[in-house]
């Protein structure tokens, strides 16, 4: 998600959460699918193909299909790429890649949001730090989805421990609130200070998506307008979580 301005924050009821963690699980099972299946050799398409099997099949409908023109279930972005990498019969997965597998659904009207980054076989092992740092810095920004606390404390939360092993976070593309859109208020950038920015509330929902490269932190997209890459070329991880903000704390509704 590109960052905007943004206008007030919706909170969520109780019912509205139980009808989002249908959707998550629906999410979840369809990521499940896919990663049972990537190897080398097969094709992003091939992987799209499953997961949208897996989500019509639970009742739910593929949110970033037909969004803004996108033409499949899944963002499939390998290697280099950020984000946002359009499945293709063209791309087929080797030995040492790596996939960042993100996915959405509605369920009733309500959405759901995740991704996970996944090695295909033996990948170096500064690939490995890689997405093992990018995947603890989304459960530590978790840890921040505190009532009372603040946005830049999950920002920070990222930051923090992604630059200190020497990666770089990306800037244009930032984390989001998530209901009855696919993007709703407040952005969750993935950099900022901790005590910095609104309060968060219960049933505050947000998709929680760190975004780290193995180099610098500069991207751009490619011309077709979606598959955004490293502009130095190094490997990108991508994690997601939709979260709820509850008075019991945070509740990982893709899990």
């Amino acid at each position: 998600m590109r960052i905007r301005r943004e206008p007030p924050v919706q909170l969520k009821t109780p019912a509205e959460l139980d009808l989002m963690r249908e959707a998550g699980l629906v999410v979840a099972r369809a990521l499940d699918a896919a990663v049972r299946a990537v190897q080398p050799g097969i094709t992003t398409a091939e992987l799209d193909a499953i997961a949208e099997r897996e989500i019509r099949a639970a009742g739910a409908v593929p949110s970033f299909k037909g969004y803004h023109g996108y033409p499949a279930a899944l963002c499939t972005s390998v290697n280099d790429e950020v984000v946002h990498g359009i499945p293709s019969a063209k791309r087929i997965l080797n030995e040492g890649d790596i996939l960042s597998i993100d996915c959405g659904v509605i369920v009733d009207g309500y959405y759901s949001d995740a991704a996970v980054t996944y090695p295909i076989g033996q990948v170096a092992p500064k690939t490995t730090k890689l997405l093992e740092v990018t995947q603890a810095s989304l459960e530590r920004a978790i840890q921040q989805c505190q009532v009372g606390g603040r946005l830049g404390d999950i920002s920070a939360a990222v930051q923090k421990l992604c630059e200190a092993e020497g990666f770089g976070v990306v800037r244009e593309f930032v984390g989001h609130g998530i209901g009855r859109a696919m993007h709703e208020d407040p952005q969750v950038p993935n950099f900022g200070d901790p005590g910095k920015g609104p309060r968060l509330k219960a049933g505050m929902v947000l998709a929680i998506e760190p975004m780290i490269n193995a180099g610098g932190p500069e991207v751009r997209v490619l011309n077709d307008g979606w598959t955004a890459i490293t502009i130095d070329g190094s490997y990108s991880a991508h994690f997601e979580h939709t979260v709820a903000i509850t008075k019991d704390g945070p509740q990982v509704l893709t899990r």
